[in-house]
């Protein structure tokens, strides 16, 4: 769902040469819905092989990861552990709106309604441990790390992003913020073009949010970012307060030290005080290790081409270039070892 801090985010734009060379962490779990949103048919029908498996956050996980890498950016991505108890209600809600759109589905193939059918294919979409599975598999295959957290994976990365082991987080919205992430990129697409809820298409470009900014130019701490945010809703509490957004939220934390005080006068149906927790000290993985290797093009066909019948002749396209970036890469590192 993501935090809505929108109206009050300081980005700035950046240019994805300015990224050639970094550790950027990514949340699969993020990405993954968007490739299973964005990658389908006309009629909403998500991308599949000929036996009737899902394929869509395959060919957005390697087109994307691919893409980056040609361009010198060292991506890591970090999987999703069990959620926290308190996102139960959350999922459970999450769960009910999918079955419902499954049964709208079926009508609207039914009325043959394209318009329909996309709309509640989308809503009715699922990322099975399968699908992540086969994500893990084909992230190892690249030679990229792979992290699996113990709780969510905005926590771990945020904690890897504060260590100095990636230099930003790359995800759609900005709850890694919320747990203290340093940097913050959104966008991070070479498609650089998004379709808006109008339907309108629209030019992006990635944006980076730096902690230390945003917090100095709202006058906040990280406590006051944090209460903020439980304000206006997060997966422990979506909706918030009702009648409270970010700009409202930021006037009533600006200053105040006694949160007791500030959730009983907006009369907070909900333990906030488990939900700052929750965001102070989720649990992390701190024995990981982020090594980088060359593609083992091998078990990315025997996965994509074999298993899924990609293009043999597209994914060792895709394979060469990558290939040639860790030459040239490794070339130039013999050059200042020898």
């Amino acid at each position: 769902m993501g935090i809505k801090l929108k109206d009050i985010l300081i980005k700035k734009q950046i240019e994805f040469d300015d990224l050639a060379g970094k550790k950027i962490g990514v949340d699969f779990s993020n990405a993954g819905y968007q490739f299973l949103a964005s990658i389908r048919q006309r009629d909403g029908t998500p991308l599949t092989d000929s036996k009737g498996h899902i394929t869509s956050h395959l060919v957005g996980l390697f087109s994307r990861t691919t893409n980056l890498m040609a361009r010198g950016v060292k991506l890591c991505y970090v999987f999703d552990g069990k959620p926290p108890a308190m996102k139960y209600g959350v999922t459970k809600e999450r769960e009910e709106k999918k079955q419902t759109a499954e049964k709208r589905l079926e009508e609207a193939k039914e009325e043959e309604d394209v318009m329909a059918m996309m709309k509640y294919s989308k809503q009715s979409m699922r990322l099975t441990q399968e699908m992540v599975n086969e994500a893990k598999e084909l992230v190892a295959a690249l030679g990229l790390p792979g992290i699996q957290a113990p709780s969510e994976a905005d926590a771990q990365l945020s904690y890897m992003c504060q260590k100095g082991d990636v230099w930003a987080v790359a995800t759609s919205d900005v709850d890694p913020l919320v747990h203290g992430c340093p940097r913050t990129i959104t966008n991070l697409t070479l498609s650089q073009k998004r379709k808006t809820s109008s339907g309108a298409i629209i030019n992006i470009k990635p944006e980076l949010i730096e902690l230390k900014d945003l917090l100095s130019t709202l006058k906040l701490n990280m406590d006051q970012l944090i209460a903020l945010s439980i304000l206006v809703g997060t997966d422990y509490n979506p909706g918030g307060i009702k009648g409270i957004g970010p700009k409202k939220a930021l006037k009533l934390v600006t200053g105040v030290k006694d949160f007791d005080k500030l959730f009983k006068e907006v009369e907070a149906d909900f333990e906030w005080k488990k939900i700052y927790a929750l965001f102070k000290s989720m649990p992390v993985e701190k024995d990981y290790e982020l090594k980088w290797g060359t593609p083992d093009e091998n078990a990315v066909k025997k996965l994509l081409v074999d298993k899924h019948e990609f293009s043999e002749e597209r994914v060792d396209a895709t394979l060469s270039k990558i290939i040639k970036v860790k030459a040239k890469d490794q070339k130039g590192l013999d050059k200042w070892v020898k």
